[in-house]
This record gives structure tokens, C-alpha cells and sequence, in this order.
């Protein structure tokens, strides 16, 4: 099911355009405002972003700049009033793949909708996100509230891992087979303590990451 996030204040129209694009098997989260959009991609990228450019915390292209900034090929449609051509051009400006004009026939926003997917695929599936830390599969890069920070291949490896079993307890000797021995190399303990402690350094000792005592680790959103 399409992860699909819809930023709108107007909760009339987003309730109606939530309940029609469910019926098409998508999964639809509302956000009334930019920054709890914004908060919300930071922890899960979806597959596609709908936003409006009229929001009650500021404009809607401030936040599909940040957006193209940090996901670069995230799909994006933007919604403008009718006759507002400058929001239409502000919008491909700042990074968006298509518009839909304000009143819209609700088949018409979902044929822009597949025809995009359709283009892009499932760009969602190349990000893990956690706490604010994404991880680029496809690039193998990381940012972190949206600064770029560089990894070593043993630090990398080992995030991924992390963000691949989110919200799951991996213990440490799982983490040494998968992470190091898969190459059939011996790496002791002491090595992992000392990536896991560099790597913490490096995001900024996030609250994400999470030591179980005597067991291993997690990576978990934080409430």
C-alpha cells in the first residue's frame, strides 16, 4: 500500500480526499500544518507528498524546497488556487513534478497521482528513516536533520543494519555476523563498541539509538 502524506489545513478537504484515495488502496496522513509535515518525513519518507501552498505556518513551496533538497526525487504535486499562475510557477521552481488546481475532480487528482508513480516508482523504498536520520540507499549517504554526515564503511554498514531491523533489540553477536563476518573476517567485540561509539558521536548522540543493556541495540522513533 502507497505511503501517501497530505498537507492541508482545510479539514473538509482533506477528509474527502482521504476517504476517496483509501478507496484506491492508499494509505493517507493528513497534516494540518508544514511543520509537523516536515517532522514527519524527517522519521518516514512516503511515496508521494501532496501539498497544498497555502498553510497556516507559511508557504507550501518553502517546504517542497526542503523537501527536494533532502529527498531528491520524492514525488511532490502541488495544489494551487485556480488563476494563481505565480504559486504554479513557484512551485515547479522549487522542485515540484506536478499541480492540480484548486477546486479539483477527485479522479482527475488520481490519475496525476498514478501517472506520476508511474514515472517515479516507489522512490520511498530507497530511504530508512529514524530520528530525524535518513539513510540513502541508492546514494549510500546519510543526513541528519538534514546535514550530510560522513561515515566510514564499517559505520554505514552498521546504521544500515540498525535501520533495517527499526524497533527490533539486535544483539550484539548478530550484529558482528551480518554487519562484519559476512565476508568471513573475525572481528571482536571491541570493535563493534568502538563503531557503535563513533557512530553515535557522529549523528550527535542520538536518543534513536538505543543501548540494551547485555543484549545489543535498537533503533527506534522517539515518542
Amino acid at each position: 500500500m502507497a505511503d501517501l502524506y497530505y498537507i492541508e489545513d482545510n479539514p473538509d478537504i482533506a477528509g474527502i480526499v482521504k476517504e476517496y484515495l483509501e478507496q484506491k488502496e492508499f494509505h493517507v496522513t493528513i497534516f494540518p500544518t508544514l511543520s509537523q509535515a516536515k517532522q514527519a518525513i524527517q522519521t518516514r519518507v512516503p511515496t508521494l507528498v501532496l501539498l497544498d501552498q497555502s498553510m497556516p505556518d507559511g508557504r507550501g513551496d518553502s517546504l517542497c524546497q526542503w523537501i527536494r533538497n533532502n529527498w531528491s526525487e520524492l514525488p511532490i504535486i502541488f495544489l494551487t488556487v485556480r488563476g494563481d499562475s505565480r504559486d504554479i510557477i513557484s512551485g515547479f521552481q522549487n522542485g515540484a513534478d506536478d499541480y492540480v488546481v484548486k477546486p479539483f475532480e477527485l479522479d482527475v487528482l488520481y490519475s496525476r497521482i498514478m501517472a506520476l508513480l508511474r514515472r517515479t516508482g516507489n522512490i520511498a523504498s530507497r530511504y530508512l528513516s529514524c530520528g530525524g536520520i535518513t539513510l540513502d540507499q541508492n546514494r549510500r549517504t546519510i543526513s541528519c536533520q538534514s546535514k550530510e554526515i560522513p561515515l566510514s564503511a564499517a559505520e554505514y554498514q552498521l546504521l544500515l543494519y540498525l535501520l533495517q531491523n527499526k524497533g527490533k533489540t539486535v544483539t550484539r553477536e548478530k550484529i558482528l555476523e551480518q554487519v562484519w563476518d559476512v565476508n568471513g573476517n573475525y572481528v571482536n567485540n571491541n570493535t563493534l563498541t568502538v563503531t557503535i561509539k563513533r557512530l553515535r558521536d557522529k549523528l550527535g548522540r542520538p536518543a534513536c539509538l538505543k543501548t540494551v543493556r547485555s543484549v545489543g541495540y535498537r533503533m527506534e522513533d522517539p515518542v
